[in-house]
């Protein structure tokens, strides 16, 4: 599919290289791609004897490629003639290496992951013995009286796929409060020191607001709080010091560009947030470009909506969109179905609002001329989203869109075409299919399941799918997320041919999924997430083709070098 690029073909306007996408919007302003004569004084580096995929929408490929030392790409072309035409560059040779433009993870929680760098990591415990082993390990690092906190656990990877209780807790942790979130972020596990730190009083039938306690047969709270009820704990939980949060946070985007992704869409945060990303940045120390979303309709809403959309100048932070729910998780049970699940008749999930409060806060988004984007993930709660986004998109005819449904697990056959006929985005991550095909078939059904995590019917649909992980719910690493996204298999290689094998993606489309196509669902597609002329000189150089190599290898890749505006973030020198 990919081809070669004529040598020393120069495409100075961006536009062209876009026919194929949809138009741009008005708003929000885009870099220009043109290179000034003030470009000429600067450093020129040509890196040379690479594969170097471009991501165009030609599927282009080159051998060098030529950027300055503003981090801007001045020429992608052949070998020779570019050696020949620029002999005064500074020359790197990468050996034959691949080159791929910086990866970008379209939905993901930036300071989620430094939160939970500071917890006990539970992930792929195979069972509540090992949970409490865990927790027994990262209680020597606390202090008296402070908060015994987690993240990662999975009832459906333990022998007994049931929820866990207080009393499991409390047998090893009777008097410090422990609280420990579910890996989707949708659930939390408290001892009964925890949940007596409740702002009420959790026995009864009552129930909050688009949220579940699991109550034993005498009403009282039996330690697992879903979605709208893990609140009632958590603002019990003292907040982390500034000085842990900094030094969580630089590790965290360590993480990233080991792991060659440039840029991240950050869902969910506030004012504070943000104010530690721009300090971060002031201080050289945010190797990477952060487009935020709100943590809801509210205060920070509120705030941008006064003061306008925040765009760095150096082009690691944008923000202006606005993060939305309207359901819970498939793995606990909180996606909003439209019938019941079939292991669990009677629950049809939980819908966070009424739709027409919904609609409400799209209106407010929208009104500030803002993107919005909503978790979706069961059939009835994408159902509610399409109609919400679409009544929305006609009352503001001129917001510049680009609007997005993130996840969008579980769809209908007829709600599936809807997404290219509204120009709405699938912010989709390939690796919850992987993690959740062991058992979501006995959540849906075989019916259902056929149009779970539907990527190649999206696609065919004429959709436009921006790919991402979720970390910390899912690991960090995206060539995991290209590898589910291609094979349908875990790591392993099962299942043998792949999980419903007809919804794959080409290699050309996953990757494109983190690259181009995720920066134009971010608004950031003239500057970013191909390599052409005139674009920021994000890329990174991995020690295996993944274009030409058996798949099952994809998810093995490891990433040599990462660049950010023409200069080497990993490994560091």
């Amino acid at each position: 599919m990919f081809k070669k690029i004529p040598l020393l073909f120069i495409l100075f306007i961006m536009q062209a290289c876009n026919m194929e996408s949809p138009p741009p919007a008005p708003a929000p302003p885009q870099e220009t791609a043109g290179l000034t004569a003030e470009t000429e004084q600067l450093e020129k580096i040509l890196i040379h004897n690479a594969r170097i995929y471009t991501m165009d929408r030609g599927y282009s490929t080159a051998d060098a490629m030529l950027f300055d030392s503003s981090g801007r790409i001045h020429n992608v072309g052949g070998e020779q003639a570019m050696l020949d035409a620029f002999p005064d560059a500074r020359h790197i040779d990468l050996q034959g290496k691949t080159v791929i433009p910086g990866l970008i993870d379209s939905h993901a929680h930036l300071f989620g992951l430094a939160l939970s760098l500071s917890q006990a990591q539970l992930r792929d415990s195979a069972s509540k013995e090992e949970v409490i082993q865990r927790l027994r390990e990262h209680e020597k690092n606390l202090s008296d009286g402070d908060w015994l906190l987690g993240r990662g656990w999975d009832q459906n990877d333990w022998p007994v796929k049931e929820f866990p209780s207080r009393s499991d807790l409390d047998s090893a942790f009777p008097d410090r409060p422990v609280w420990l979130r579910r890996i989707d972020g949708h659930a939390g596990w408290a001892n009964s020191a925890a949940l007596g730190m409740a702002d009420q009083d959790l026995s009864g039938e009552w129930q909050p607001q688009g949220g579940f306690i699991h109550r034993d047969a005498d009403g009282n709270a039996n330690g697992v709080l879903i979605d709208g009820a893990m609140g009632l704990v958590e603002q019990a939980v003292p907040e982390t010091s500034p000085e842990l949060l900094r030094a969580s946070l630089k590790l965290a985007l360590q993480q990233l560009v080991s792991l060659g992704l440039t840029g991240v869409h950050d869902m969910g945060v506030d004012r504070s947030i943000i104010e530690m990303y721009q300090q971060l940045i002031e201080a050289g120390e945010f190797p990477t470009r952060v487009y935020a979303f709100t943590d809801g309709a509210g205060e920070t809403l509120d705030w941008l909506c006064e003061n306008g959309p925040i765009q760095d100048e150096s082009g690691r932070l944008v923000m202006r969109a606005v993060k939305l729910y309207i359901d819970g998780a498939m793995g606990s049970r909180g996606a909003a179905l439209l019938a019941d699940y079939s292991d669990e008749p009677g629950n049809a999930g939980l819908l966070f609002m009424p739709p027409a409060d919904l609609e409400q806060k799209i209106d407010k988004a929208l009104a500030c001329g803002f993107q919005a984007g909503v978790h979706a993930i069961g059939d009835h709660g994408n159902r509610v989203t399409l109609d919400a986004l679409e009544a929305a998109i006609a009352r503001f005819p001129d917001n510049p869109g680009r609007h997005r449904v993130e996840h969008a697990q579980t769809l209908t056959a007829t709600d599936i075409p809807r997404f290219a006929e509204l120009g709405i985005i699938a912010a989709m991550q390939p690796t919850h299919a992987t993690s959740d095909m062991y058992w979501v078939e006995d959540r849906l059904g075989p019916d259902r399941v056929r149009f779970a995590y539907a990527w190649r019917s999206l696609l065919d649909s004429g959709a436009l799918l921006a790919l991402g992980s979720d970390f910390p719910v899912e690991q960090v690493n995206p060539m995991l997320g290209i590898h589910a996204a291609v094979t349908r298999q875990d790591v392993k290689g099962w299942p043998e041919g792949g999980w419903y094998p007809l919804e794959n993606m080409s290699r050309e489309e996953a990757v494109r999924g983190f690259t181009l196509d995720a920066a134009y669902s971010g608004f950031m597609d003239q500057s970013v997430g191909s390599l052409e002329s005139g674009k920021r000189a994000d890329f990174i150089v991995l020690d295996r083709n993944i274009f030409e190599i058996e798949a099952a290898g994809i998810a093995e890749t490891r990433v040599l070098q990462t660049w950010l505006d023409g200069e080497q973030v990993y490994p560091n020198h």
